[in-house]
């Protein structure tokens, strides 16, 4: 069932090398394609990369060289209104694509059609993971991968046959994060101390790489500082300079 597909969800790091056809890698892109887009703008591309030295490049720059080394499928997911400007050419018009409204709805569209990907490559039996680490370097990778004005990477996402498959992380209860009629914060102070009872116990006794950890202390590792400061400047550098 769908529902036990999305509920065995773990990142994958490490394939066992076997490259995915190009007729698979299509199918996948063509179910991905039918995800919600906003006012169907769908602002997406991949750039999917087969080209070995680009590859090892895009590992280095992304910080997970060992993931694209030994996927099956490597891949940049970006946000893309280029293709809306050309469309904005043919109709005599030039579009604006330089908003925060854009910005969202670009992550947005973005998500959701990685989401589709994700899920229909899993039900096929592959692993995968996303690669945040791509915003480390934007720059670098769209110049890697000439990226024009008005795209711009917002993750990578590895896929392949997994070498091996880690145990499904629990996540926060679901009282945590549904709220009715109103937001209540108040509950945080008992449900968070209970999630990181929990968490403690997953870090403690899974396979590999077991830790004394929690979900609070890994926030508050997380986020004690502004994270990409850079990514502001880089966002004006592709024409999205809003004011």
């Amino acid at each position: 069932m769908v529902k036990e597909l999305l509920r065995s969800h773990s990142s994958v790091r490490i394939y066992d090398g076997e490259p995915i056809s190009k007729e698979i890698i299509e199918d996948l892109i063509g179910t991905a394609q039918m995800a919600a887009t906003s006012h169907f703008v769908q602002a997406y591309s991949v750039i999917w990369v087969t080209d070995a030295d680009k590859k090892e490049k895009l590992g280095l720059l992304s910080g997970n060289p060992r993931q694209y080394e030994t996927s099956g499928g490597a891949f940049v997911f970006c946000v893309d209104f280029k293709r809306l400007q050309m469309a904005g050419k043919l109709e005599g018009v030039d579009i604006v694509a330089d908003s925060a409204e854009n910005v969202l709805v670009g992550v947005a569209d973005v998500s959701l059609f990685a989401q589709n990907f994700v899920i229909a490559a899993e039900s096929m039996g592959y692993g995968i993971c996303y690669i945040g680490g791509v915003r480390n370097k934007p720059s670098e990778i769209s110049e890697l991968f000439n990226l024009p004005d008005h795209v711009f990477p917002l993750f990578g996402l590895t896929i392949g046959v997994p070498a091996r498959r880690n145990e499904v992380k629990p996540r926060l209860p679901v009282s945590a994060v549904l709220h009715e009629n109103e937001y209540n914060v108040e509950k945080y102070e008992e449900l968070l101390p209970a999630y990181n009872e929990e968490m403690e116990k997953y870090y403690n006794s899974r396979s590999s790489n077991r830790k004394i950890d929690n979900w609070t202390k890994q926030m508050a590792d997380f986020l004690i500082e502004q994270r990409r400061p850079h990514i502001k400047e880089f966002l004006a550098t592709k024409g999205f300079n809003w004011k």
